[in-house]
């Protein structure tokens, strides 16, 4: 089945383009650590889930672009025209002239109901040239306007559009220090909006992988470009084609749902975090080697102390001793309750990596049963250039801190008027800022329950 893309503002255009290029080498590699009929089976399932083949024979991207400056969008399709391996399509892009400076309001309430109906149209044919449709994944920030705005009132397009088919949000968590004087306030409106009409948000924070780029990677002077092929690196590791059961001989046929079904058990509960490991600068691989047991201990601790890279793991958290009499009031501080975890494993001798101690029922809420909460995905065909490497999506109390803090930092901005007036001259009253607070300490109680 095919994933339909919807790139939203700078930050989701310029990673969208650096996701179509992780997923494009690692097609072409030659590192596949695997028999020519599994790489041209895996080849193939990749292909039809983000590319539509052309007569010319380079493949074109199923994706839309959109955004309300032509800077980002020109410089995007520019770039993926010389990479000579893929494309996208000319005519299913759409920009302006002018952008929403910024306003969650001006993006929702102003450019996205006068635009509703050229970027509906592009999304429906896209949608059109699927053989099967398997649902749509957009991408965008959570602290700008077009992005955030335009993104929450597309997102409700599609769920109107399209009931039937699945919605994944991407979504970029803002630096902490702040991008935008107004990122709590747009931040609240993007996630409280996006919970209604998605299927799940995967968050990715900006402060992390910035500490990613720095301490693993070893970047010096740190690009927004190094921040978007980590995270299209962490996508494509999800996202690339693998075996959804133990004994699994085809690939998962629609990864969008298998991923809805294995991981939102519950519609109180959409957020999705991501970890990747290992991830370290090309040139030190070849000087490299891990072996499963030390990957999976890793990405477990990384889980259950909720480390967003393996450097840094604090090794004291421990699960709660099961048997205690309640298990909120005994769980260890910091302690990071699962509901759902999925890993996924790619290239050498998956079959005898040992998963058991992620089915440890201490990980995970009281209201689920281990065997149905954790499940786990592998494929023999290595990842870009990683010759073993282990992928964990996680619906957990990851986001409840930050989610928590912005809340607050919004609430109190609000609480005394500031720059209210820059939104209600959009549309947006007291009103909606208060249903949107109302929905996300829902959010926050729920997960805090767990």
């Amino acid at each position: 089945m095919s994933i339909v893309t919807v790139q939203l503002g700078q930050c989701g255009n310029q990673i969208g383009r650096e996701v179509f290029n992780s997923i494009c080498s690692d097609i072409h590699g030659t590192h596949g650590l695997c028999s020519k009929k599994e790489n041209e089976s895996y080849r193939a399932a990749c292909k039809e889930r983000f590319f539509c083949e052309e007569e010319s024979g380079v493949p074109v991207a199923r994706a839309v672009l959109v955004d309300m400056e032509p800077k980002v969008i020109s410089q995007t399709l520019a770039m993926a025209a010389r990479s000579g391996c893929w494309r996208y399509n000319d005519g299913s892009h759409f920009c302006q002239k002018q952008g929403s400076g910024n306003n969650w309001a001006n993006g929702y309430s102003v450019h996205g109901p006068r635009h509703k109906e050229v970027i509906m149209n592009l999304v429906q044919k896209e949608a059109e040239k699927c053989d099967r449709l398997g649902g749509f994944f957009t991408m965008m920030s959570m602290a700008g306007g077009t992005g955030s705005g335009l993104g929450a009132f597309v997102t409700q397009c599609l769920r109107d559009a399209f009931p039937t088919s699945f919605i994944l949000n991407h979504v970029i968590w803002p630096y902490g220090t702040g991008e935008v004087i107004v990122q709590n306030y747009n931040s609240v409106l993007t996630l409280s909006h996006l919970y209604r009409s998605s299927d799940a948000l995967l968050v990715h924070e900006n402060d992390v992988i910035h500490k990613i780029c720095a301490q693993l990677m070893n970047i010096k002077q740190i690009s927004f470009r190094d921040v978007n092929q980590v995270i299209a690196h962490q996508l494509g590791s999800v996202f690339q084609p693998s075996y959804p059961a133990e004994c699994g001989s085809h690939y998962s046929r629609n990864p969008l749902g298998d991923l809805m079904e294995t991981l939102v058990p519950h519609p109180e509960f959409k957020m999705l975090g991501l970890r990747n490991i290992p991830q370290m600068p090309e040139n030190s691989l070849a000087y490299s080697t891990f072996s499963w047991p030390g990957l999976i201990k890793h990405l477990r601790q990384m889980l259950i102390a909720n480390a967003k890279m393996e450097e840094g793991i604090d090794w004291q958290v421990r699960p709660p001793t099961l048997g205690s009499c309640s298990h909120s009031t005994t769980k260890p501080l910091h302690f990071n309750t699962s509901i759902a975890n999925l890993v996924i494993l790619r290239g050498k001798d998956t079959h005898s990596a040992d998963l058991g101690s992620f089915q440890d029922p201490s990980l995970y809420t009281s209201w689920l049963n281990p065997q149905d909460a954790f499940n786990a995905w592998k494929t023999p065909r290595a990842f870009n250039k990683y010759e073993k490497s282990a992928s964990l999506v996680s619906n957990s109390q990851f986001l409840l801190k930050h989610l928590d803090s912005v809340v607050g930092k919004a609430w109190n901005m609000f609480a005394s008027k500031a720059y209210i007036h820059q939104y209600m001259k959009f549309g947006i009253e007291e009103e909606d800022f208060l249903d949107s607070f109302t929905a996300l300490e829902q959010v926050i109680s729920s997960y805090t329950s767990l």
